[in-house]
This record gives C-alpha cells, sequence and structure tokens, in this order.
C-alpha cells in the first residue's frame, strides 16, 4: 500500500514493485503526486539512478520532493547488490555503466509500462542515465546528470582513495551497512576496485553522448570532490541534443542533498522549457 514519510513533500505517497531481472530481483519505489494518475497520459515520469554507493533510502526526500514540485511521478530502484535488491558476487565487469541501460532499465520500463519518460542520474549513475538516454532515445524526453563522471579523472581516483581510508573506520563502514546490510562489503568493493583498476583507465561517455537526442540538463557543483568541471562541460558539449549546463557554485558531490530546493526548481525550470516534442 502506499505511504507518506517524506518531510519536505509528505503528502506525496509511494508503492514500491518488484522487479525481475536477469541479475535477480531489484525494488522500485514510484511516487505518485496528489492530482495525478499513473494510469492516464500523466507527463512522462522521471526515473532515478542512484550513485555507487546508494540506495533508494539515500535518495532520501528527494524523490518526494521532485515529485511534488514536478507533478511528475518519479521512480527510484536499488540496482542489482545494493539496498534491498538481491545480493551480487564477483567483481562488475568493465562495461556496467553501458549494461545498466539493458540488464535492468529495460526490463524496468516494461515492467512499469514505461513508454515514455525522464531520466536522472547522479555520479556514476549519471553515467548510467546517459546510457539509458542513448539506448531508449525514442523514449526518453530529458536527460538531467548530476555530478557525473564522463572519463576517469585523477580526481575521481583520489577522492576515491580517500574514501578508501575513510571507510577502513568500523563506524563508517557501520553507517554504509545500515542501507546495505549484508551486502555493504560487496558495495564498498565493486565501487574501489572497479574504479581504480587499470583495466577501468579508459572508461569514456563519449560513444553514448553522441547518441543522446533529448534536451539534457548537466547539473555539478563547483566544489565536487569527486570531479573537476571537466566532466560537465564535456556532457553538455557532447550529447547530440540541446544542453543547458548548471554549475553550482560551492556545492560539492551531492547537490540534491546540498541544495534540493534548488535542484528541484531547477529540474522543473528545465523541464518546462522543454520543447512540445520533449513533453
Amino acid at each position: 500500500m502506499p505511504h507518506a514519510t517524506s518531510t519536505l513533500a509528505p503528502d506525496v505517497p509511494f508503492q514500491d514493485h518488484w522487479i525481475g531481472t536477469g541479475l535477480g530481483r531489484v525494488l522500485a519505489r514510484r511516487w505518485q503526486p496528489a492530482g495525478t494518475d499513473a494510469a492516464t497520459r500523466a507527463p512522462a515520469p522521471i526515473v532515478l539512478l542512484h550513485d555507487s554507493l546508494g540506495c533508494i533510502a539515500l535518495w532520501r526526500d528527494f524523490p518526494a520532493l521532485l515529485a511534488r514540485r514536478t507533478g511528475r511521478a518519479v521512480i527510484a530502484y536499488d540496482r542489482p547488490g545494493f539496498g534491498q535488491s538481491m545480493p551480487r558476487s564477483g567483481a562488475l565487469p568493465l562495461d556496467f555503466v553501458e549494461r545498466e541501460a539493458w540488464e535492468v532499465f529495460t526490463p524496468l520500463r516494461t515492467q512499469l509500462g514505461l513508454e515514455r519518460f525522464a531520466v536522472f542520474g547522479h555520479s556514476v549513475g549519471g553515467g548510467m542515465a546517459v546510457h539509458c538516454a542513448a539506448r531508449h532515445a525514442a523514449h526518453c524526453e530529458a536527460l538531467i546528470t548530476e555530478a557525473a563522471q564522463a572519463f576517469v579523472e585523477e580526481r575521481t581516483l583520489a577522492g576515491i582513495r580517500q574514501a578508501q581510508a575513510a571507510f577502513a573506520d568500523p563506524a563508517e563502514r557501520a553507517r554504509l551497512a545500515r542501507y546495505h546490510g549484508e551486502r555493504t562489503d560487496w558495495v564498498l568493493n565493486a565501487w574501489i576496485s572497479t574504479w581504480l583498476s587499470p583495466a577501468f583507465a579508459d572508461f569514456s561517455l563519449q560513444p553514448a553522448l553522441a547518441q543522446v537526442r533529448c534536451p539534457a540538463l548537466v547539473l555539478h557543483g563547483s566544489e565536487d570532490e569527486y570531479g573537476s568541471q571537466a566532466h560537465p562541460l564535456r556532457i553538455a558539449a557532447q550529447v547530440a541534443g540541446p544542453a543547458q549546463l548548471c554549475l553550482m557554485p560551492g556545492v560539492r558531490h551531492v547537490p540534491h542533498r546540498e541544495r534540493a530546493e534548488e535542484v528541484a526548481r531547477r529540474v522543473v525550470d528545465f523541464l518546462q522549457a522543454c520543447p512540445p516534442a520533449a513533453q
């Protein structure tokens, strides 16, 4: 049954769904704002893709806030191995960012009946969102990237090494375990081992960016500890569709937590400004 838990938008109920994928079941949560009906021709839902240590719960109140401000359904899901989804084992494939668009996002679209959608990805989820917009170009109405990495940069690797040292503290690991439980070691190792591997050094969004035809909003904090402004500049320059670049002064790696209302407002303004074909 629907519930309402947000403090920023307490009147936005949500419904949980289990999605079957080749990597096991994943949990998806859909926030449906008041006055809309998932069965009618409402504006395209916004699908959120989380970061390397994220999950539905770590989006906190942002999905409900975004649903309330945009008047659109918002869907977030725990990627395989994260949050409440089925555990994973072993190393991530080197093309895991690209694979998300067909291994998980395709069955999610099918099982939730998403003929049209907008996609919003944070950090590595931003790269996944690019691939979703590229692979499902005929159905994607808008792309929003937030603190996304377009390539492997030394600043990104330095940030990961610092986080690796911080998570050596059992207290830090315990905080993450509140969200991932028995999956915590795998979640950390998947992030750190993949990005620090020399075999991953050639990662780039460039081929997928050229296939993104929908309007794009590119959000990035000026103080992002996991990526310089070279990332949003590259994303905005290389997508095939129109792009709006938004550099946020004084903001670090998680704009939707640091300045939730501002991010939501920018998303609203962007979606309202999209041409009729993208609505």
